[in-house]
């Protein structure tokens, strides 16, 4: 098993920044690609980034290239989503996932993913 416990969200005014964290542990989470979802009310989750398990290939959907960057640090078995020019239909809950397969290449599917946390709200003003 691997537990994943997400911070940083807030709220923010529509071109602010904000940094999420995703603190992993349990069954060697530092093997595994890592992603961020979202999920706006009355939409399906939508993904937004993953990295490879040594962060060395990344992956992003179209409307947050340029602006979101994915990191990881597995000394610290944390995985990092750093948002930057924020717009107000970036406004979701914010969840993120370990993949099932360790030493793999990066999923992008949400069902490639075996473990969840349990999401931060980021909420953006205009």
């Amino acid at each position: 098993q691997v537990q994943l416990v997400e911070s940083g969200g807030g709220l923010v005014q529509a071109g602010g920044s904000l940094r999420l964290s995703c603190a992993a542990s349990g069954r060697a989470p530092s093997t595994r690609a890592m992603g961020w979802f979202r999920q706006a009310p009355g939409q399906e989750r939508e993904f937004v980034a993953a990295i490879t398990w040594n962060g060395r290939s990344t992956s992003y959907v179209d409307s947050v290239k340029g602006r979101f960057t994915i990191s990881r640090d597995n000394a610290k078995n944390t995985v990092y989503l750093q948002m930057n020019s924020l717009k107000p239909e970036d406004t979701a809950v914010y969840y993120c996932a370990a993949s099932a397969v360790v030493y793999g290449s990066i999923p992008t599917r949400g069902d490639e993913y075996a473990y969840w946390g349990q999401g931060t709200q980021v909420t953006v003003s205009s």
